[in-house]
């Protein structure tokens, strides 16, 4: 299969209700789809940057700008060959969101073409997923133990709280004084420093199923640091963006558990790479989100079926996010705090095309005609 047409689409699409994490609020999602057109076959993929830098330096205009001028001009009118997007993306050194996008598209054509799903494709082995949901922080502890309590309501078993400075330890002990027998856990998105590690040794006492990414986006030595002195798992998320620095965070035991995001690591290939080491190594690995539309929450459901994804995700049910997706089927949580796993053939679910379109800003196509 030859690459004919990759379509660029610059998506903005408005949240159910803000989502605010120690780097700001988020209302409207502003995300960049990439579709891939090969010998009749059309694969999507989601590269889910934001419109501005916060959790990564890759916005929208960045993984815009890598795609088209370096990714997709070597990529078309070449074969379909997921390796070989992977060695060309391994020269941009970085812009792991970028390759994702394009990557992933190419492993739903592939999926597609062997008449499997991509959770087949990738080498995924349940047919339903855990999951749980992320909450923002709220105006105070009452709001947060409100949201809470809706979620659990709703059926989702496992309920991960942001927090940032000034508002951590006795919002957390609060929660769980009001729910003592849920599966919780913290995010700060890199809010913290190592002089803070005594905040983060007191929330042992709440029995935390993990703390993830305390400490800066690019750092693996503090939390070397921060890891001994815990009874509770630290968790590490910004700071893996390869296989190699999975390998490092282990060898220096900065943390016990890793949260794999396939944008975050470059795509699916390098995903399945972290997932086999953790394994090898008795670390579980859980899948976390990125806000993703339907498209990118398909793959990631997909990626988290994969054995060694032994916690729950953050892969929520679509309407936790967007009153109106552009993917369908739409995901909806089971009574056991999972989502089903599509089994037809490539991601498993349809692009609403007229969704697609009345929430793109911008489109842009480039062909072999233009690119020859």
């Amino acid at each position: 299969m030859t690459i004919d047409r990759i379509t660029l689409f610059l998506v903005n699409m408005r949240l159910t209700a803000p989502f605010e994490t120690s780097f700001g609020v988020e209302q409207d999602r502003q995300c960049v789809i990439v579709r891939v057109d090969a010998d009749g076959l059309t694969g999507w993929g989601e590269c889910p940057a934001s419109h501005s830098f916060g959790y990564s330096y890759e916005t929208t205009t960045t993984v815009w700008h890598a795609l088209k001028d370096f990714l997709i001009p070597h990529a078309l009118g070449k074969p379909v060959d997921i390796a070989a997007t992977f060695e060309l993306g391994e020269h941009l050194r970085g812009h792991n969101m970028a390759r994702h996008g394009l990557e992933s598209a190419l492993w739903d054509i592939v999926a597609q073409q062997q008449g499997i799903s991509l959770s087949k494709a990738l080498g995924g082995t349940r047919d339903r997923v855990a999951v749980g949901v992320s909450i923002g922080i709220q105006s105070s502890a009452e709001a947060l133990i409100a949201k809470i309590e809706s979620y659990l309501s709703q059926g989702y078993g496992r309920i991960k709280i942001k927090i940032k400075p000034g508002y951590d330890l006795d919002i957390v002990k609060r929660v769980r004084a009001r729910f003592p027998r849920i599966l919780l856990q913290v995010d700060a998105n890199s809010a913290y420093h190592l002089p803070d590690a005594p905040l983060f040794e007191a929330m042992d006492e709440v029995k935390l199923l993990l703390i993830e990414q305390p400490f800066g986006w690019d750092d693996i030595y503090e939390h070397s640091k921060l890891q001994p002195l815990l009874d509770t798992p630290v968790c590490l998320d910004e700071s893996i963006h390869s296989l190699g620095h999975a390998v490092t965070a282990i060898d220096l035991g900065a943390c016990q558990i890793i949260n794999i995001k396939p944008a975050r690591v470059s795509g699916f290939t390098e995903s399945r790479r972290i997932h086999d080491l953790c394994q090898a190594r008795g670390l579980p690995v859980w899948c976390g989100g990125m806000l993703e539309t339907g498209i990118g929450r398909a793959g990631n459901v997909a990626l988290a079926s994969l054995p060694n994804f032994t916690l729950p995700g953050d892969i929520s049910a679509s309407n936790r996010y967007y009153a109106e997706d552009i993917a369908e089927p739409l995901f909806a949580l089971n009574p056991d705090s999972t989502l089903t796993v599509p089994t037809t053939p490539g991601l498993g679910v349809t692009v609403n095309e007229t969704a697609l379109n009345k929430f793109t800003e911008h489109q842009e196509v480039l062909d072999t005609d233009t690119h020859g």
